[in-house]
């Protein structure tokens, strides 16, 4: 499942309100003991793209 989540981040990125949308649904998705790595792997790859709809998402 997080594979799954990571390719659809991927193509939504180009869509800020999509982007967020699916980024919620993927954290619901994903087992707890899989977010800090998924939580890594989004902040480097749209760390710079969208760094508050992280922050929000992931609540630092």
């Amino acid at each position: 499942m997080l594979e799954l989540c990571k390719e659809i981040l991927i193509k939504v990125s180009f869509d800020k309100v999509l982007f967020q949308k699916e980024l919620a649904k993927s954290l619901s998705w994903i087992k707890s003991e899989e977010v800090d790595g998924f939580k890594e792997w989004c902040l480097k790859t749209f760390g710079k793209k969208y760094p508050q709809i992280l922050q929000v998402e992931f609540k630092d």
